[in-house]
């Protein structure tokens, strides 16, 4: 299910999602407001209609896939880490168009952590030890990817900082990362 709480008011609103076992995940919200969440259950994006909550599922080509995390640029495209199959996804809601990249770690990276930061996107490998940082320039399509130096545990979320950095939680070894981009 997908909810949303209005605070001044106290209420809250469930719907169902369409697809059985999709498993709602990591969520992000578009500059006009709108929310994407991964099925991370299936191979599907969903999207909200803010007004009345009515669940839109984008389907995505590969049967596999399993997106885990999304992040979204100042364009409104998202980026998912698709965590089965090991890849870097980006889908663009207005056309439908769905592009994918092997992650630099393979198949079995399990790439999972995803944010966005002056344009370049960046994900965490949590598949492979010590997990990894990785930096993709979408407009050459380039990656780039370091060793996390306490191994990451797991790294489950990211988030860029106003001062341009990232931060990133390392819920396998209890600590958080603080990333200066040079």
């Amino acid at each position: 299910m997908i909810g949303r709480l209005v605070p001044r008011s106290g209420e809250i609103r469930l719907v169902q999602v369409p697809s059985a076992h999709a498993l709602p995940y990591g969520m992000v919200v578009s500059s006009k407001g709108v929310p994407f969440f991964a099925e991370f259950g299936t191979h599907g994006i969903g999207e909200i209609d803010p007004d009345t909550m009515a669940i839109h599922e984008h389907t995505l080509p590969n049967s596999a896939s399993r997106p885990r995390r999304l992040g979204i640029g100042a364009d409104d495209v998202i980026w998912y880490s698709d965590y089965a199959r090991g890849y870097l996804g980006r889908f663009d809601p207005r056309s439908g168009a769905v592009r994918e990249w092997p992650s630099p770690g393979g198949p079995s990276s399990q790439p999972y952590a995803i944010t966005l930061l002056d344009g370049i996107v960046w994900y965490s490998e949590s598949g492979v030890r010590p997990n990894t940082l990785v930096r993709f320039d979408p407009r050459s399509e380039k990656f780039q990817s370091w060793a996390i130096p306490s191994g990451g545990g797991v790294v489950r979320n990211m988030m860029p900082t106003n001062d341009g950095r990232l931060v990133l939680a390392e819920s396998g070894a209890g600590k958080l990362a603080l990333v200066d981009i040079m």
